[in-house]
């Protein structure tokens, strides 16, 4: 909750064939199946023939959406919705999604997945063509180049294909019309987007788990660059920037993505079993029990346990009603929280051998205070197993850690890190292996965070939350 990287966000649209269908509600519940995603703020965007109302607010998809909300936003033919977590942009409902504008040729909506490359060169491009900005985030940058080019392309979607030969980086997104549903995924493929049907509508969704909580059938991933037009004419496909298999982040694989979606051909759950034995392959260590830290270290923990023979265990309990928000200023009152978060299970690591799984180390700090709680509880021996290699690099394609300083593994080597959390032993999962854990999987993969080798040239300008720094802390601000 302290130690993790935390991905952008998640999006859905829906495209009905009658008009006045509940699709509000609809999203409502994709959404609340995307939750993991981002828990800062959250929206819905709903077309009625043409018109779109919207609403948008900080807070958990059941804070900011009841019956008398949702009531407001209407009846319609289309929606789309997002859940955000900020890894560009303050947390603040100017930044909340679906993000709507309104121009010469109509209104458009549009939720967006990712983060760019070279928001920072085109916003300023825009600015100095007199473009005026509400947000800082990268989706309204996009907004501006899919609106500078609809007004002189014949369709939306033609100008979603000229903008995606500008915009560079980590996109999916769903975009509304008023009368068109569009989904596109960069043509790198770094982030997820799934089709689905639901009695003859079409649905998309940042991962499967989204169209089983409707109850729509999954039909399949869209490719890496392809863009999906919906309208009363049916589907079609814009395979213009396709270009190959592309470059997924493996992390969804390894902690974003729920563990009953499946992505690519290849489930999430299966994949995080793998990592564990691959890792009891790798770091092997005699122990009496396994235990995995909730929730994504769970499926790993048991893969580790049938690969190894240890048994596995119940570890903690981990109290749900607290979400990533729930951060506090103080080390002290840091310390309380995670005991708050999470409870050892005394009976399961008392005067025992314990392999303790993890997904992931980023700055090393909450993953010692759990081996320090696993001591206090009686372990005898605390044995730490990583099922992701060590970061040792920037992620430019929607998580949120964009500088080297913020990572452990830059600062110490593996054994020191053991040290310095109190653990009997440490393991990472190999570079090699973690683009193994996906078997089947129908894509290629980025691991520019484990290895410095990026799919795309690193961007030139890296510098986040430009309009939220303090006079005095920023040498380029203008009087």
């Amino acid at each position: 909750m302290f130690d993790k990287l935390h991905e952008e966000c998640g999006i859905f649209g829906i495209y009905s064939q009658t008009k006045g269908s509940d699709v509000a509600a609809q999203t409502y519940m994709a959404l609340y199946a995307l939750q993991h995603r981002g828990q800062e703020s959250c929206g819905i965007a709903v077309c009625d023939d043409g018109v779109i109302h919207y609403h948008r607010d900080l807070g958990l998809v059941p804070d900011v959406f009841d019956k008398e909300t949702l009531d407001k936003v209407g009846m319609g033919n289309m929606a789309i919705g997002h859940v955000r977590y900020s890894t560009t942009g303050q947390k603040s409902r100017s930044n909340a999604q679906p993000l709507v504008v309104r121009h010469i040729k109509g209104a458009m909506a549009l939720a967006h997945n990712g983060n760019l490359t070279n928001a920072m060169e085109l916003r300023e491009g825009l600015e100095m063509n007199g473009a005026i900005f509400h947000s800082t985030n990268d989706t309204e940058v996009i907004s501006y180049m899919i609106t500078k080019a609809r007004i002189t392309c014949g369709s939306i979607e033609e100008a979603v294909c000229k903008a995606m030969y500008e915009i560079q980086g980590a996109y999916s997104l769903v975009i509304m019309s008023p009368s068109k549903l569009i989904a596109a995924r960069d043509p790198h493929g770094f982030r997820p987007l799934c089709m689905g049907e639901l009695d003859g509508d079409y649905v998309f969704a940042s991962e499967s788990c989204a169209l089983d909580s409707i109850g729509a059938r999954f039909i399949r991933d869209l490719d890496p660059g392809e863009i999906v037009v919906v309208d009363k004419k049916g589907v079609r496909s814009i395979t213009e920037h396709c270009t190959g298999p592309g470059h997924f982040c493996v992390f969804e694989f390894i902690y974003f993505a729920r563990p009953d979606s499946v992505i690519s051909g290849a489930s999430v759950h299966t994949a995080r079993m793998r990592a564990g034995s691959f890792l009891a392959l790798e770091h092997p260590v005699q122990a009496d029990v396994v235990i995995g830290v909730p929730d994504s270290g769970l499926d790993a923990a048991l893969g580790f346990s049938r690969q190894s023979g240890i048994p596995y265990g119940v570890g903690f309990n981990k109290n749900r009603y607290i979400g990533r928000t729930f951060i506090q200023p103080t080390q002290r009152e840091r310390e309380r929280s995670v005991r708050i978060k999470l409870n050892v299970v005394d009976a399961t690591v008392r005067d025992k051998r314990v392999v303790l799984i993890d997904d992931s180390i980023v700055r090393g700090t909450t993953t010692g205070r759990i081996v320090n709680l696993l001591r206090e509880a009686g372990a005898k021996e605390v044995h730490v197993r990583i099922s992701a290699p060590p970061f040792l690099h920037p992620c430019y394609f929607g998580t949120d850690i964009d500088s080297r300083d913020k990572l452990i593994a830059n600062k110490m080597s593996i054994e020191e890190i053991g040290a310095h959390m109190g653990a009997d032993s440490i393991g990472f999962l190999s570079v090699d292996n973690v683009t193994k854990i996906a078997e089947g999987a129908k894509c290629g993969f980025c691991i520019g965070c484990f290895s410095g080798e990026y799919p795309v040239e690193e961007p030139k300008k890296v510098q986040k939350n430009k309009f939220e720094v303090k006079i005095s802390e920023n040498l380029e601000t203008a009087d």
